[in-house]
């Protein structure tokens, strides 16, 4: 069964925020600003790339562990995913939970909901006792409702995701989940790890070019939005490991001197040959790192689980 819930504070509008990062110096765009239809289709793309580690290790982690991990999180429980995308990798964690209880009821929430009819309609007749109620929300900005949901409650927020935060916003996010939370309710998350500088890289720039399409399409979703004209050829995709930081970064890079103008926010910005504009940090993490984050936010650090090679974690933690 399926019921949508959209709360009536969603905005799709990406106005402002393109007009803040663009004006900002250096430029920037928010990576939500990736998530139309196009940009979740390009993702999936970029998850089956050959260079494109971590959704295949952190599925492979979770096939492996997954019973361990739901009988460590509890017993009769409401699952809620915070960007849940496709929801592909979280079938494996749907079948664990249906063999320890009659039924569950699956609340992802993601703020495109082309992302969400992605998912509703990959579990739709695979799970008979399975009840799925997508919400469509920014669960950046805080999930108070999840109070109201029924039962103890396990939290995803796997993919990594939490590393595309900065290290402070990812503390302050974390503990506005804590507060949208029970106490002894379970919260799982996905750690991209340090490795080697080239497997990082690679995993960032694929031959394919997918993550390059991927990048630019925030472009494309201000020509298509906001009555852009931005000219995609005249920007490249640059992707690089920033050891200092922990993080790999990935911009947007001019390759002249150029004016874009925005029909909608009636704006013109000027670009210098050379001149970025940043979308995404993607930070990634040790063992101690992971442990501070999750004791830094509120939350207690319960199991956490890897791959042999030690590339990636999935951490479980108790509010």
């Amino acid at each position: 069964m399926t019921a949508y819930r959209t709360p009536a504070v969603l905005s799709s509008n990406i106005a402002e925020d393109v007009w803040e990062g663009l004006s900002a110096r250096p430029k920037r765009l928010p990576p939500k600003l990736f998530y139309d239809a196009e940009g979740s289709r390009l993702f999936e793309e970029i998850t089956e790339t050959a260079e494109y580690y971590p959704t295949r290790t952190e599925r492979a982690i979770l096939q492996q562990y997954s019973g361990e991990i739901v009988r460590a999180a509890g017993t009769n429980l409401t699952l809620i995913e915070l960007g849940a995308g496709s929801a592909s990798k979280t079938r494996v964690l749907i079948s664990a939970l249906l063999r320890q209880q009659l039924r569950l009821e699956f609340h992802p929430i993601d703020v495109s909901p082309a992302a969400l009819q992605a998912a509703v309609e990959s579990l739709n007749g695979d799970f008979p006792r399975l009840r799925v109620r997508p919400i469509v929300a920014d669960y950046s900005l805080g999930l108070p409702e999840l109070r109201e949901l029924p039962g103890p409650k396990l939290v995803l927020f796997i993919g990594s995701t939490i590393g595309n935060f900065e290290p402070e916003e990812a503390k302050q996010f974390l503990q506005r989940v804590r507060q949208s939370l029970q106490p002894g309710d379970a919260v799982l998350l996905g750690f991209d790890l340090v490795k080697d500088p080239q497997t990082l890289h690679e995993a960032y720039n694929d031959r394919r070019r997918v993550t390059a399409r991927f990048n630019k399409n925030v472009l494309a979703r201000v020509n298509r939005e906001l009555g852009g004209n931005f000219d995609l050829e005249a920007f490249k995709h640059a992707a690089f490991w920033n050891p200092k930081m922990s993080r790999i970064e990935m911009h947007l890079e001019s390759l002249a001197d150029q004016t874009v103008y925005v029909r909608d926010l009636e704006e013109r910005f000027h670009f210098s040959r050379g001149e970025r504009i940043h979308t995404e940090n993607s930070y990634k993490f040790t063992g101690e790192s992971i442990r501070r984050i999750l004791r830094q936010s509120g939350l207690t650090p319960d199991k956490t689980w890897s791959d042999a090679k030690d590339w990636f974690a999935v951490a479980l933690a108790r509010v």
